[in-house]
């Protein structure tokens, strides 16, 4: 597939898209002891903290302005991290809504003092929801994918929303049938 993809959500059509590139981002953080588990590699939560980050930053370039985590849909953790890796988040927007966006992340961690090519040692995907000053949503930029990477991954970012709809409609849907059978949970 070569044509570039473009939003067809009329709410946005009159703000101008932005590529790819222009907000991708990577974060770089040295581990120490302090951010190690009980098991003596670094704590899951501390790098779902990195990827937070580089998200949000990513979210907030390519929106021009706040972005609050709406969700995290998956963190899948590949390898372990010990102390004195150098983690590498990188992020980029790989899908836009009208006033959401998912970002996609990648985890590439290496010794410090190696010259090995970085591992990739985990990856996540988040829903980041604009917002003005008064915390109400706000419209983003189409994202324009540049290269046919990109373009597989908005494509599966579509995939991915469409599974994330389904499944909350299921949920809602399970709980009315519920509290209509008389279930009070």
């Amino acid at each position: 597939m070569t044509d570039q993809v473009t939003s067809v959500d009329s709410d946005t059509s009159d703000i101008p898209g932005k590529p790819t590139s222009a907000s991708r981002t990577t974060l770089s953080h040295i581990m120490g002891h302090n951010d190690t588990n009980l098991l003596g590699t670094v704590h899951g939560g501390v790098i779902m903290k990195l990827v937070d980050d580089a998200a949000g930053a990513v979210a907030g370039r390519h929106s021009g302005g706040p972005a609050v985590t709406a969700s995290m849909d998956e963190m899948a953790f590949l390898e372990p991290v010990r102390v004195g890796d150098l983690v590498h988040v990188k992020a980029q927007v790989n899908w836009t809504g009208r006033t959401s966006m998912e970002v996609g992340v990648r985890v590439l961690a290496e010794r410090w003092n190696e010259s090995a090519p970085p591992t990739q040692v985990g990856s996540a995907y988040l829903v980041f929801a604009a917002v003005d000053a008064d915390g109400k949503p706000r419209p983003v930029p189409p994202v324009l994918p540049e290269t046919d990477r990109d373009r597989r991954r908005y494509q599966e970012a579509q995939i991915r929303r469409t599974h994330r709809l389904s499944r909350r409609r299921a949920i809602l849907e399970l709980r009315e049938r519920r509290v209509a059978e008389g279930f009070d949970d």
